[in-house]
């Protein structure tokens, strides 16, 4: 004989990834607390329980997504150059943004869609978790440049906003229905700009130049 009034017990961890793909495809503000429910399998005082409610439940999916999703894309960003990482990391942006069998597009990037619909709180946090993304290009970049790759003239903080730019438009047209093919036409067009971006095409200056034969025959 069941016990009356004892919650049904349920998977949190494969719940947890359906809300994710709920969210990822709807949005936050789309994805209703029934829509949720049903794909997670449970009943919305479970929910509750479970997860504290709708915005905690959205910051655990975004939590996972980042997990996933964005562990594969970073990975890139340790190639052997600046500009070979930062081309990977495009490319593996390109296949998982129109992979088959999930919601097209990045879920961090799409957050930023339409930030009224998140409130105020949800808003700052994902565009903290944004800025984290340039944070990281940046820091690739920064090594590119110490390394003598990118010319000691070049503006950093712009460099690494056209890429992420670049990333984030990506996202945006993979949502539209863009292919991967067509995303990967784009990564070709942002990379053909590196050299004017970074000075790498231009001869360096005499004492850039010599700084660096220093460093490398030191």
């Amino acid at each position: 004989m069941s016990e009356r009034g004892r919650p049904r017990s349920f998977d949190r961890d494969q719940a947890l990834q359906k809300a994710m793909e709920v969210f990822w495809a709807r949005g936050y503000a789309g994805a209703s607390v029934a829509e949720l429910t049903q794909a997670m399998g449970i009943a919305a005082p479970s929910l509750y329980a479970a997860f504290g409610g709708k915005a905690d439940l959205y910051r655990e999916a975004m939590d996972r997504y980042i997990a996933q999703s964005g562990g594969r894309v970073w990975a890139q960003l340790e190639q052997p150059t600046a500009r070979a990482s930062v081309e990977a990391v495009l490319r593996e942006a390109a296949r998982g943004m129109t992979a088959p069998g999930q919601p097209a597009g990045c879920m961090v990037s799409l957050s930023g869609a339409q930030p009224g619909d998140l409130g105020a709180e949800l808003c700052a946090e994902m565009a903290a978790r944004r800025s984290e993304m340039l944070a990281i290009f940046r820091a690739r970049l920064d090594r590119g440049q110490a390394d003598g790759e990118i010319a000691a003239t070049t503006d950093l903080e712009a460099l690494a906003r056209f890429y992420v730019a670049v990333h984030q438009g990506m996202s945006l047209q993979a949502r539209e229905g863009a292919t991967e093919a067509q995303l990967q036409k784009l990564v070709d067009a942002a990379m053909a700009g590196w050299g004017a971006l970074t000075g790498s095409d231009l001869p360096p200056l005499a004492g850039e130049a010599a700084g660096h034969r220093a460093k490398r025959d030191a």
